[in-house]
């Protein structure tokens, strides 16, 4: 899946009610893409499929806790500062594996600020920013607990638990910073089979070394156990219900919870929405001509602008996709300088993780201008870096966070791979070139690395239905590259529950990304249970 690592903007300590700050992009679903994006979506099926949806549901948990597990259920926080501010951290425990609680423990790191009003509060809201691998206490720290508008915060107890094998709960590891360098800078557009051998190997050293430094995690970071962990919270809260808001991979756990434990749902949105019922192949395809929508909409825009490096006013957006296919060509053929300490040139797969970083925010569209002008006509390739970097979540000292192992990890437990061998890529290229001239290639080849994980897929395509569950409301942007319109409708047609909240525009999630119409309708939703009216649209 993908992610729009662009850098964030800076968010102050106290915003004014009145001037809220424009969300961050979250971290959303992590498309497989030409810089080894790690896997396809949660959620996916088979390698060897391609078609259409699942036909079976999801299937409840019995309403009773089991007698197993009750200490969890029972346990109390010990709350402490976070060194942040207003923010409290606490560890909270759950079973490695809930077949055998008895196996051991996974710990994992809870954060809240509380409510700050003086109305009736209305309990706990958890947030999930997505990924999968994204940390949901540096979101909560960082935007959803100063950011969210105030009468929210007045009234909710905003609350965070980074998922097993993400940040702060017993992180994912595989490869070491330099080992990351390497990874990440891999050609996954192979031209001959020496490049293609090249690339396979990559996708086994990474897999291996998470199989090294994470044997025993790996068998149990799945999305379903993430939301069976999040149960755990919401007792150990004292809710009597989940309230809950998750992004883009987000709303697959947020789904995925309501399928488990639908008299449990408070009041849920589910913001740049995943369709549980795709195959991995058919989900990858999908995402692929999703980014190809939203580059379209960036040429459209690009030409209209004075600093364009990629044609003219009149251009038409194909010509401006040949232009930069030309440009990552010549990449390939000879990196560019980039001023980097470590001595990184920028290649095709560094240059083209850039652009797709930039393809989330219509708002990242001048930055990634300005990138593009400098390498195509300096041949400086600093500025394409600096994208490709917070993509990867990369700092200055070469040190990267646990977001691209964890979101391999969860990606490839959840669902088998897109491909299972090199042949049954170089079959599906022609499709998924023609799903984007400028991506598809690489987003093919990049489906491919589920196929060496060390661990058995848990996972298959499923609908997901939640009978019995409160009103849902299901967010999708017409335009959005990571998780196409179309996957939200279905989410929502799946769901017994579900409403439908559209966004027409451009950008990956709505929600507090400036549409007043978008973020009334769903804080109206979240402070009074109301949800938008059918069909509702938003600009």
């Amino acid at each position: 899946m993908h992610i729009r690592r662009t850098p964030r903007p800076h968010l102050g300590p106290q915003p004014h009610p009145q001037s809220r700050p424009r969300r961050p992009r979250t971290v959303g679903a992590l498309l497989v893409t030409a810089a080894l994006l790690l896997s396809a979506c949660s959620a996916s099926g088979s390698a060897s499929s391609g078609g259409g949806p699942a036909d079976a549901a999801l299937a409840a948990l019995p309403q009773s806790t089991p007698s197993t597990l009750a200490p969890y259920y029972a346990q109390r926080l010990s709350w402490r500062s976070c060194g942040v501010p207003g923010f409290q951290c606490a560890t909270m425990k759950a079973p490695l594996d809930y077949a055998h609680p008895g196996d051991g423990d996974v710990r994992l790191a809870v954060a809240r600020k509380k409510a700050t009003g003086k109305g009736k509060p209305l309990g706990s809201l958890l947030v999930n920013p997505g990924g999968p691998g994204g940390s949901a206490v540096g979101y909560l720290e960082q935007y959803a607990g100063i950011g969210y508008p105030a009468e929210v915060r007045a009234r909710y107890d905003m609350v965070a638990v980074d998922p097993r094998g993400v940040a702060r709960s017993e992180p994912v590891e595989c490869l070491g910073g330099r080992q990351m360098d390497t990874y990440t800078q891999t050609d996954t557009t192979p031209d001959d089979q020496r490049e293609t051998d090249e690339l396979v190997d990559a996708y086994k050293k990474f897999a291996e070394g998470c199989g090294a430094h994470s044997a025993k995690l790996l068998r149990h970071v799945s999305t379903v156990e993430a939301a069976r962990d999040m149960d755990i919270l919401r007792a150990v809260l004292g809710d009597r219900k989940l309230t809950y808001v998750g992004a883009s991979y987000g709303t697959f756990l947020g789904a995925t919870y309501a399928g488990l434990f639908p008299d449990r749902v408070g009041r849920l949105v589910l913001d740049g929405a995943m369709d549980p019922s795709l195959d991995a192949r058919r989900m990858n395809l999908d995402q692929t001509a999703g980014f190809e929508t939203a580059f379209q909409s960036f040429a459209k825009d690009c030409v209209q602008q004075p600093d364009c490096p990629l044609g003219r006013k009149g251009t038409a957006p194909a010509r401006v996709g040949a232009n930069l296919s030309a440009f990552f060509k010549k990449l390939d053929a000879h990196p560019i300088a980039t001023g980097d300490p470590d001595g990184r040139k920028l290649g095709e797969a560094l240059a083209t993780t850039g652009v797709i970083a930039a393809m989330y925010d219509e708002g990242s569209w001048a930055q990634l201008r300005e990138a593009l002008t400098s390498a195509m006509k300096e041949r400086d390739g600093a500025g394409l870096l600096v994208l490709s970097d917070s993509y990867y979540e990369r700092d200055a000292d070469g040190r990267y966070s646990n977001l691209m192992f964890a979101n391999a990890a969860v990606n490839c437990l959840d669902l088998p791979s897109g491909f299972s061998s090199t042949e049954q890529v170089e079959k599906a290229l022609p499709s998924f070139e023609k799903a984007s001239p400028v991506f598809g290639e690489g987003l093919a080849w990049a489906s491919l690395n589920c196929a060496y994980w060390p661990v058995r897929p848990t996972g298959a395509p499923h609908r997901i239905e939640a009978k019995g569950a409160a009103p849902i409301v299901v967010v999708g942007t017409t335009r959005d590259p990571a998780t196409p319109y179309h996957w939200a409708q279905s989410l929502s047609h799946q769901l017994a529950s579900g409403r439908l909240l559209t966004y027409e525009g451009d950008g990956h999630t709505a929600y507090g990304r400036g549409s007043d119409c978008i973020d009334s309708a769903i804080d109206t939703f979240l402070l009074r249970g109301t949800p938008p009216t059918k069909g509702k649209r938003c600009t």
